[in-house]
């Protein structure tokens, strides 16, 4: 059987792709049946679309990566939207090419623009494709493959306003199973200079790390390291300005990293006793796997709004608490961090709402619909 991925170029649309991949993979090997009846556990995954944050993953998992160009139609005024319009159709060429030669059974589409043309392209060869919609409110990429589509998972049960009934699933956000596995001790190993003898906040900006988010830490770092240790995803464009911030080094007990790789975060989620994130609905899921309270910062310009929704939806749970960014200053920042430290059973009763707000069996649910259609 063949499958293949798809999805625009952020960890908030590959990390997920991801994970069914790997649940695709295992599924293969304990349960071949469930595969194919007749080809046991001859499975195999070809990932479609830009280049992506995590890529390097693919190659560990053994699995093709053919790059297509792809364009982003903004919601907003932008040459770029001109420029992209010709990547469109460039993009749909080069996705019936690899399609036409890889000829899967059927197509997993994570959303985002880079699904786009891959989408268009199965639709026009009959095959049969699932897509899946994390965020409570749809990308324009989303909405438009839903057309061509067979099934459509979503995350959030008020995104099930924006698609036909009939062909609508809640199952929750996939997570990959490699981040439910970490220690505090290996965190002490893999970070030189972590103690772990202070609580430990861990700060998520995205994957491409967020200035606002940055800039608060910088202003806050000094207080907050006088009762914790601070492990930071700054983002890869941002770390040699957050470097230049602190021209003497930086301070013991402050970690900013550009980007975590998947074993370091797995350890720092296990270290964590609060993560402060954005409230892009992958970082939500993952927080909610691993029972951690949070304090989520939604991004204002977020598409639809869908992070203020997100977050909300969250918060309704029990499960963290939110900080405008339009209120976001060091008082109010280091406020809510100790007001939630200082009170173990608020961090006992947020843990206990995080794990039951995402379907613990989310990856599986949708790794098994896939095969469905697959064999359709």
């Amino acid at each position: 059987m063949r499958i293949a991925l798809t999805g625009g170029g952020t960890g908030g649309h590959f990390f997920p792709a991801l994970a069914v991949a790997r649940e695709l993979k295992n599924i293969a090997r304990t349960n071949p049946l469930k595969i194919s009846p007749t080809e046991g556990t001859n499975i195999d995954l070809i990932f479609l679309g830009p280049r992506t944050e995590g890529e390097n993953l693919l190659k560990q998992e053994g699995i093709k990566h053919k790059k297509i160009a792809a364009g982003k139609i903004r919601r907003y005024s932008s040459l770029q939207n001109f420029i992209d319009i010709f990547k469109i159709p460039c993009g749909l060429v080069q996705a019936l090419w690899h399609l036409y030669w890889f000829m899967p059974n059927a197509v997993f589409s994570k959303g985002g623009y880079g699904s786009v043309p891959v989408v268009l392209a199965a639709w026009i060869y009959g095959i049969p494709v699932l897509i899946h919609e994390s965020d409570s409110v749809p990308g324009i990429a989303n909405k438009f493959c839903a057309k061509f589509s067979k099934r459509i998972a979503i995350s959030f049960s008020q995104a099930a306003q924006y698609f036909p009934p009939q062909k609508t699933a809640l199952t929750g956000n996939p997570v990959r199973k490699e981040l439910l596995g970490g220690s505090k001790e290996e965190l002490k190993n893999d970070l030189a200079g972590y103690s772990g003898l202070k609580y430990t906040l861990l700060i998520l900006g995205g994957s491409q790390g967020s200035q606002a988010i940055n800039k608060i830490i910088i202003e806050s770092v000094i207080l907050l390291l006088a009762r914790c240790e601070i492990i930071h995803q700054c983002g890869k464009d941002n770390f040699e300005e957050i470097k230049k911030q602190f021209p003497a080094g930086f301070p013991e007990g402050y970690f900013p990293l550009p980007f975590l790789e998947e074993n370091l975060l797995k350890n720092a989620y296990a270290a964590a006793d609060i993560v402060i994130s954005r409230a892009g609905a992958t970082s939500i899921a993952e927080i909610a796997a691993l029972g951690k309270p949070g304090i989520l910062i939604p991004l204002p310009s977020a598409a639809g709004d869908h992070q203020n929704i997100n977050a909300a939806a969250y918060q309704k749970s029990g499960a963290c608490e939110i900080i405008n960014q339009v209120n976001l200053t060091p008082h109010l920042f280091q406020d809510k961090i100790f007001s939630v430290l200082d009170n173990p059973q608020i961090r006992q009763k947020m843990s206990a709402a995080a794990r039951h707000f995402n379907p613990q069996n989310a990856t599986e649910l949708i790794a098994e619909e896939l095969l469905k259609i697959a064999k359709w």
